[in-house]
């Protein structure tokens, strides 16, 4: 199935065909109700429907997107692909860097207007990651975790046509997010091309990937959105930790320092007790160990000749 692309990939559902096959599709799910039995997922009570786009989608990525993506990839050098993935890397960290200004992380905010800045210049419009190797990390957000930030719930899931996996909170980040994407501004021709560039790019990477899905999954749609769900979950609560820690660190730090200082303090306390203690200093004075050379005083002994005065006795 097709994986995340760029936010103007919403051009793609403008084709009158494939718009009206998608709808009819929707349609046809819809008719049949979409209440769950009592086995249904809670977090998933469109899943008739879900499975249908995703069926959809699959048929969609099996015989268009993944032979491309194969031929992209064995005519392409990597180098080649590299600058390319780096190239649409740039392009979105225009969106990561308003996101995390939302969301309030001014360090993420700062360091990702930094990389957009160096990628840039020095990376010849973002086709080398030199903002990376000079240690200044990605910092990955979207609408969606945004939304999730100010408290928006998720709501059920939701699969996308052509877009894949998503969530009612979800998809109206994506709808939003085209409005990020600096290629929605240019020439459609431009437009459109550099989406489609993005998308067999993308889908690429991804070869790897769909091929131990293929053979690890039972059940593929259970299992994309089950990953889909705790990925997103885990990236929510990571972006709600993400202003804490910060400072959360230097006090751990501090504590710490703090903890080997205490048991410093309290390690000198056990000589003051020694020294209180007068019995501790005895303990220096047992070197008067070598006062049992004192015992050479039984050479006295050699004194019982004394005995001879015993004459006395005649």
């Amino acid at each position: 199935m097709l994986s995340r692309f760029s936010p103007s990939g919403a051009v793609a559902l403008r084709q009158p065909r494939l718009a009206r096959a998608l709808a009819a599709a929707s349609l046809s799910v819809l008719a049949t109700g979409c209440a769950t039995g009592p086995q249904a997922n809670p977090q998933d009570p469109l899943e008739p429907m879900n499975r249908v786009i995703f069926k959809v989608n699959d048929t969609i990525d099996t015989y268009g997107a993944q032979p491309l993506a194969k031929g992209y990839k064995a005519v392409t050098p990597e180098p080649a692909r590299l600058a390319v993935t780096n190239f649409f890397s740039n392009l979105s960290d225009v969106g990561n860097f308003v996101n995390n200004v939302l969301q309030g992380k001014g360090v993420d905010a700062t360091e990702t207007m930094m990389r957009i800045a160096i990628n840039s210049v020095l990376g010849i419009g973002g086709l080398i990651d030199v903002a990376t190797a000079a240690g200044l990390n990605r910092h990955s957000q979207d609408f969606g975790l945004t939304l999730g930030t100010w408290g928006v719930p998720a709501g059920p899931y939701l699969v996308l046509p052509i877009y894949g996996p998503s969530s009612f909170r979800d998809s109206m980040g994506v709808a939003a997010s085209i409005y990020l994407d600096p290629a929605h501004y240019l020439d459609p021709a431009w437009r459109n091309s550099l989406f489609g560039v993005n998308v067999i790019n993308t889908r690429a990477n991804l070869l790897g990937a769909t091929d131990l899905l293929s053979q690890a999954a039972l059940d593929k749609y259970a299992f994309v959105r089950d990953a889909y769900s705790q990925r997103r979950q885990y990236l929510l609560n990571q972006g709600e930790n993400a202003l804490p820690s910060y400072d959360e660190v230097d006090e751990s730090d501090k504590a710490s320092e703090a903890k080997p200082a205490a048991a410093g303090e309290a390690a000198p306390a056990k000589p003051a007790a020694g020294e209180a203690n007068p019995a501790a200093p005895a303990t220096p004075a047992t070197p008067a160990a070598p006062a049992a050379p004192a015992a050479p005083a039984a050479p006295a002994a050699p004194a019982t000749p004394a005995a001879p005065p015993s004459d006395s006795a005649k």
